[in-house]
């Protein structure tokens, strides 16, 4: 079972993460990056997917600092208030808590770890790959800051996964831009799939996508 844990940032801030343990022989650690609505039952339930594929799996709570253990529904009250915390809280204070959830994972015997992220977390997935060290491998899901940040190079092996129905971001111009700089880097782009299709809640759960995604992402973890 799942459980919430503190964890010190570089700051010294005792931020909070939601941790699974592996459930399988361990092959590894991975770091799962929120969306904009906090740790909430969406993403445990992705930290237990990890856990359930023999991933000690942990997602830390970005918001901390301004707001200590925020969730928020999927609503437009909820979009406002996700929105406003992701916007307040510093690029580098995220990555460095993902950071420090990195050595935790290492710390406790995971060889290697990699990092899954969605929509918010899909934008850090990607730049926790361009700039932090000691992350094996990366996947990205409909992160906005992506294309912004698409001349940085990862220095693990990483994916991209765009919904083709996604209204907030072009998967189309993504991918060029993408391609631009790193044209052998896999992009996949999931016809009749929206924004969030990983989230489970019911109007944007694509389960194909959702499914075929993560079997991507099992596969390049598997390989790191």
């Amino acid at each position: 079972m799942g459980e919430t844990i503190r964890i010190a940032g570089a700051d010294g801030f005792e931020f909070s993460a939601y941790h699974e343990p592996s459930f399988t022989p361990r092959k590894g650690g991975v770091i799962v990056i929120q969306e904009i609505f906090g740790i909430d039952r969406h993403v445990r339930a992705d930290v237990g997917r990890w856990a359930k594929a023999g991933y000690d799996a942990i997602a830390p709570s970005l918001y901390d600092r301004r707001e200590w253990g925020f969730t928020a529904e999927h609503d437009p009250a909820g979009m406002q208030a996700g929105i406003a915390n992701a916007r307040a809280t510093p690029i580098e204070q995220a990555l460095t808590d993902i950071a420090a959830c990195r050595d935790f994972l290492k710390a406790h015997g995971a060889q290697k770890v990699c990092v899954v992220g969605y929509c918010y977390g899909g934008s850090l997935a990607w730049l926790s790959a361009c700039q932090l060290d000691g992350i094996a491998a990366a996947s990205s899901y409909y992160g906005s800051m992506v294309q912004a940040n698409a001349a940085l190079t990862p220095k693990s092996p990483t994916i991209v996964h765009l919904g083709r129905t996604d209204h907030g971001i072009p998967a189309d111009e993504v991918a060029q831009a993408l391609h631009q700089h790193h044209p052998d880097l896999p992009v996949y782009i999931y016809e009749g799939a929206g924004h969030g299709f990983n989230n489970e809640s019911p109007e944007r759960y694509n389960a194909e996508a959702a499914d075929l995604a993560r079997h991507r992402t099992l596969e390049l973890f598997e390989a790191a």
